[in-house]
């Protein structure tokens, strides 16, 4: 009973991380801003940072199903 929030929040934080990986990815490769009117290393880098901290949150989620 108690596995299906985490079920849920592993999907979301999952879904979440990999879609902003894929979409931070996809501007860098067009050279396009990843966030407009910042330094384009710098958001690719938080954007790719939180990225992977919400990868690293659904994986942590789902350990504990």
């Amino acid at each position: 009973m108690e596995s299906g929030p985490a079920i849920f929040s592993g999907v979301v934080f999952a879904l979440f991380g990999s879609g902003l990986l894929a979409w931070t990815a996809a501007r860098v490769r067009h050279r396009e801003p990843v966030a407009l009117g910042v330094s384009p290393v710098a958001s690719a880098t938080v954007a790719s940072l939180v990225a992977l901290i919400a990868l690293a949150l659904g994986v942590w989620c789902f350990t504990r199903v």
